[in-house]
Parts: C-alpha cells; sequence; structure tokens
C-alpha cells in the first residue's frame, strides 16, 4: 500500500470538503453482486462509503452504504472482537499459547510464516492481525476458539447478527476470497463502533504502529496513523474482488466519528479519500455528551441446533493478500462450511401445504447472512398466548371435525422448485418442529409470504439430522431480503440465501 503525502494542511470549510469528496469520486451501479474473478478487464472494484457521528449516531456521509461488498481484511477485526471476548470472559489471557496448525500455516499471504505446531501468544496474535493483517494468525485464533474455522466463521456470523450487522455474513477469519464473505459500509460503522463500545481496553491496539516479533519489526498497514489529526484507529483490507478497504475511527476536541470506505482502487486513493472525509467530516461531529446508547449485542437466546461440516475440498483464490503484500495466490483453502447456509439438497413437502412454484432466473451476486433463532426455533408467543396457538386457527363457530378416513392413499405432492433465492428460518431437530414453524409465518406475515412455497430441508452431520425451516419463491435477492424483513415484524428472525 502507498500512502497519500504533503497534502495540504490548510482548513477547508465542512461544506466545500463535503461537496469536493463526493464530486471527487466515482461510484459505480449499486449492483447487489459482482462476477468473480473476471478475466482481462480494467479494475474497478465497486465503491461504498459511510461516515457515522459516534455521539449522537448521526450520518453524515453515505454512498451505497447498503449495497453488498467484500470485507476483506477488515474480517480480522470481527475475529479480534471474539478474541477479546474470550480474554475478558476468563477463558484466554493475553498470554495463552495458540497452537498453529497445518492448516493455519499454509494460508497465503500476508502471513508471518509461523510452522505447524508453533505457538503465538494471544497478545502477539492481536498485534500481527492489527499491523501485519496475518491471515495464518487469524485462521489459529479461530481454530483455537472454536476448533475449525469453519465453526469460528459460524460464531462470527451470530455475532455480527446480534449486533445488528443484519447483512454480514463471514466464511472465514482472515478476509480471504470467498463469495459468501459479505457486509456493508452500514454494518462496519456499527462493528467499529461496538469494538471500542465493548472493549476500550483492547482497541488500543488497533493503534499499534509497529512491534517486533521474534528479531522482526512489522509496521501497520493503516498509513493513516499517525498522519491524518485525530485518527486512532482501525483496519485496512484488500482482495482483488473487495479492492482497498478501510475502516477508520478518528476523535478530536471531544468529537468521534467511525467512517468505512470500500472498495478504493488503490491504497493511495483510498487513504486520500479517507483523509478528506475524516477532515470533512470530524469539525461536523457533536461536541457534546453522548446522546446515544453504545452498540451492544441483542440478548442471545437458545438457537436451533448448528454444526460446522467438514472441511471441504480447496479450491483456487486469487489476490489474496493486504495491502503491500498483494501477490497472487492459489488454494486457500476453505474450513467448514456453516451447515445452516450450505447448498441445498434434499427436501420434503411439509402436510398441509401447497406447493407454488417460483419464478427462475439469474442468480445474482451471493448474499448469506446468519440470523440468530428464538428459542427452540420458534418466536416468543404473544403475552398469554398458549402454545397451542401454533396451530391453524379455526373460525368462531366452526367445528373442527375429524379428518374423514381415505381408503386410497392420498397422491404425492410435486416437489417444490427452488428459486435461486430462499429465506430460512431456522434449522430443526424435528421435522413437525419446521413446518409448525413455518406454518406460523405463513399466517402471521399477511401477504409478504403469499407466493412463496414452504419446504423443509433434511441435512445430516456427524449423526446429528437437522430440517431447515425454508421459504422458495423468489428469484431476486431484494425480494428475498423484503420477505425476510416483514417476518421479522411479526416477530421472526430469519435471512436470505442464494440457493
Amino acid at each position: 500500500m502507498r500512502c497519500v503525502r504533503g497534502t495540504s494542511g490548510r482548513a477547508v470549510p465542512a461544506l466545500i470538503a463535503a461537496a469536493a469528496v463526493f464530486t471527487a469520486l466515482t461510484s459505480p451501479a449499486d449492483a447487489r453482486r459482482r462476477s468473480h474473478h473476471g478475466g482481462g478487464g480494467g479494475y474497478n472494484p465497486p465503491y461504498a462509503a459511510m461516515v457515522v457521528d459516534v455521539k449522537s449516531g448521526r450520518v453524515l456521509h453515505a454512498v451505497n452504504e447498503d449495497a453488498l461488498r467484500h470485507p476483506a481484511s477488515i474480517t480480522k477485526v470481527m475475529t479480534l472482537y471474539l478474541l477479546f471476548e474470550q480474554i475478558e470472559k476468563g477463558r484466554m489471557s493475553l498470554d495463552t499459547p495458540l497452537e498453529i496448525s497445518a492448516n493455519a500455516a499454509r494460508q497465503p499471504p500476508s502471513k508471518l510464516g509461523l510452522r505447524p505446531g508453533s505457538t503465538i501468544t494471544a497478545e502477539e496474535a492481536i498485534k500481527a492481525l492489527v499491523t501485519k493483517s496475518a491471515n495464518d494468525v487469524a485462521c489459529a485464533i479461530g481454530e483455537n476458539i472454536a476448533g475449525s474455522e469453519g465453526a469460528f466463521a459460524e460464531m462470527m456470523t451470530r455475532k455480527a447478527q446480534a449486533l445488528g450487522m443484519s447483512r454480514t455474513h463471514y466464511a472465514n477469519a482472515s478476509g480471504l476470497p470467498d463469495s459468501d464473505q459479505i457486509t456493508t459500509a452500514r454494518d462496519l460503522t456499527l462493528l467499529a463502533r461496538a469494538i471500542q463500545d465493548r472493549f476500550p481496553r483492547y482497541y488500543r491496539y488497533f493503534q499499534t504502529r509497529s512491534f517486533a516479533f521474534r528479531g522482526r519489526v512489522i509496521g501497520n498497514h493503516n498509513r493513516l496513523l499517525g498522519r491524518v489529526e485525530g485518527v486512532d484507529g482501525i483496519k485496512t483490507g484488500y482482495t482483488r474482488d473487495s479492492g482497498f478497504n478501510l475502516m477508520t475511527s478518528a476523535r478530536l476536541e471531544d468529537r468521534h466519528i467511525v467512517a468505512i470506505v470500500l472498495g478504493g482502487k488503490s491504497g493511495a486513493s483510498r487513504d486520500a479519500i479517507m483523509q478528506r472525509l475524516v477532515q470533512a467530516n470530524l469539525p461536523r461531529a457533536y461536541a457534546g455528551a453522548r446522546s446515544t446508547p453504545p452498540v451492544v449485542e441483542v440478548a442471545e437466546r437458545a438457537r436451533p441446533a448448528v454444526v460446522a461440516e467438514k472441511p471441504v475440498a480447496t479450491r483456487t483464490m486469487v489476490a489474496s493478500a493486504d495491502d503491500d503484500a498483494i501477490e497472487t495466490t492459489a488454494s486457500t483453502g476453505r474450513g467448514g462450511q456453516p451447515l445452516d447456509i450450505s447448498p441445498m439438497r434434499q427436501t420434503t413437502t411439509p402436510a398441509g401445504t401447497k406447493w407454488r412454484t417460483g419464478t427462475g432466473g439469474a442468480v445474482p451476486g451471493n448474499a448469506q447472512a446468519y440470523a440468530p433463532s428464538p428459542e427452540n426455533g420458534f418466536p416468543a408467543p404473544p403475552p398469554g398466548a398458549k402454545y397451542a396457538a401454533r396451530l391453524p386457527s379455526v373460525e368462531p363457530g366452526e367445528a373442527r371435525a375429524p379428518a374423514p378416513r381415505s381408503e386410497t392413499p392420498a397422491p404425492a405432492q410435486k416437489p417444490v422448485t427452488v428459486t435461486p433465492w430462499v429465506i430460512q428460518l431456522g434449522a430443526m431437530d424435528d421435522e413437525g418442529k419446521a413446518k409448525s414453524m413455518l406454518s406460523e409465518a405463513r399466517q402471521r406475515s399477511g401477504g409478504a409470504l403469499a407466493k412463496a412455497a414452504p419446504f423443509t430441508e433434511r441435512v445430516s452431520h456427524g449423526g446429528t439430522t437437522l430440517f431447515r425451516a425454508r421459504f422458495s419463491g423468489f428469484s431476486e435477492a431484494e425480494a428475498a431480503q423484503d420477505a425476510c424483513r416483514a417476518l421479522k415484524r411479526s416477530g421472526f428472525t430469519c435471512f436470505a440465501t442464494r440457493s
């Protein structure tokens, strides 16, 4: 990454500077996704940005803030969030040794190059992620906390959802290329605030300019530290598909902002954009007492059982380094996939419901996010309601007669046509529970699911069988997300996923 030097220190009125940012930047169309590994063309990553006043919660600047983007190594902020949590809870300490597995050791650059079987302390690991953005260390953190990087990615996604990062999904701990690793500028502003609110003691590590590690002095990729007034962290990122990303926090004279830039065309241009955003918006931030509450997690509730699948075969990835260590690499190797969002397999038809054939069409870009499911997979019933209220209702005065016996078996129902996008409510250990969840969701969602087709999907792992509760019938990501939002207003948790 090359930094911009010699920029003018003259004061610029906030409105003029903000206008300069808008006119200086060119933003691509707000596409939901862009093709991966496209050959030969010019480099033009999608741009997005957002600036938020931490004390007031006011949005000071926003461009494509809700468009799906790849976080690249900004992913490691969530990896560190979960490591800080382990330390805070006493499950680890800064001196805890983290073992480097063969899988962690073979991660592509940027990396420390640690050998399998060696160890690194938790504090060294923190500094390695903040400065070097070491992929081998990020993988090792995930494996030491969760047992596998796949299981850790699932933890990351759940934590993101708990923090309100509703459009974020993690597939690995490092941010190496993966089409399922997605977020938005808005979601990342939440993470930038949350890690400071929750871990002020450990946030100081993001101010590390360099650290000495076994005879080497490793510098920080974040070139704005010490160069732009007020900037106190936090993380850079780059892959070919993401472009050059930067998450920044800045404080000055009782003002505090967080800012996100995604899709810079180079490290230098990204830094220049961020510098202008900080200089234009930090003076506009509120200098009084903080009026917004800290970003905290929603109360964790019991969720349907979710397990991680076994690691899948490695697949070729490109441009997996970070900033000034950019190089092309192959075989990044993905860990286990979260079971709840892996590709479709067997489907079964819920009794008593009719299948509707959804529209087909080109599969839009990948957009997956995990939402914590309520206790036992069901939303909490209204106050005073009985559990039996989950059964289909009967109109007043209508007698409920037993179903007549049929001498001939009912005709088999046609399997569902799985559309490019589906929404999932949960994964239950009993198919009846999954069907009941689907039935109640349809009843309580109004017309949002009128054209959707409910189905369950049986998945097995290590002797455990789960049944996903899903609705098909969505050809576009936006339609699935709209239906999911309607379900959430009715008290359900859900997420949209590509089939």
